[in-house]
């Protein structure tokens, strides 16, 4: 099993996001998503995507605190209280294969739960991972690749940035072609 990249970082932001959950802090949990798809536009890390993805989804989750009120909420939280805690424990020991089995345990937990609740839930860990997916693009991974690490089709993903004005960011625009002909000329030269 390959050894995961920043067991480090993501042990500190799992540990982190077990105590944002308890305290019911959404804030925090979307600064941690946020330190952890930094780490991972630099490694291209899936790992390090999936918790982005996960820690993200509880956020907008515990935002939601009507949520709680509906059949099957408890046992949803149960589940990824404990497989949020399993995954700190196998980062500890370097059980990866038990570390990715725990996160994919949190995305199963939606299966536990039925009615509008599973649907809103898989709503949001979808809508969680187009915006993951945008942010890596905004990172400077191409949108094709972002799409393929996330397994969104290249579409949704387009769409989406065009909504949010991140393929207008200067960095993500590039030289129109007579100035790139131009400079590769002079280059060739």
């Amino acid at each position: 099993m390959p050894e995961i990249k920043e067991g480090e970082n993501l042990l500190d932001i799992l540990k982190r996001t077990k105590a944002a959950l308890n305290s019911r802090d959404a804030v925090q949990l979307k600064d941690l998503s946020n330190r952890t798809i930094h780490t991972a536009s630099i490694y291209q890390d899936p790992d390090s995507i999936a918790v982005a993805v996960i820690v993200y989804s509880l956020s907008k989750i515990i935002e939601r605190s009507d949520y709680s009120f509906y059949k099957g909420w408890s046992i949803f939280m149960k589940i990824v209280n404990h497989s949020i805690e399993k995954s700190v424990e196998s980062l500890e020991e370097e059980d990866y294969k038990a570390f990715r089995d725990s996160m994919v345990n949190i995305r199963k937990a939606v299966d536990k739960i039925s009615g509008n609740l599973k649907f809103s839930i898989q709503e949001v860990f979808y809508r969680a991972m187009i915006n993951k997916a945008s942010r890596l693009y905004e990172h400077g991974i191409s949108i094709e690749q972002t799409a393929n690490i996330l397994g969104v089709s290249l579409f949704e993903l387009s769409e989406y940035a065009g909504k949010t004005g991140i393929s207008e960011v200067p960095l993500n625009i590039t030289m129109p072609i007579e100035k790139r002909f131009k400079t590769a000329w002079e280059f060739l030269s």
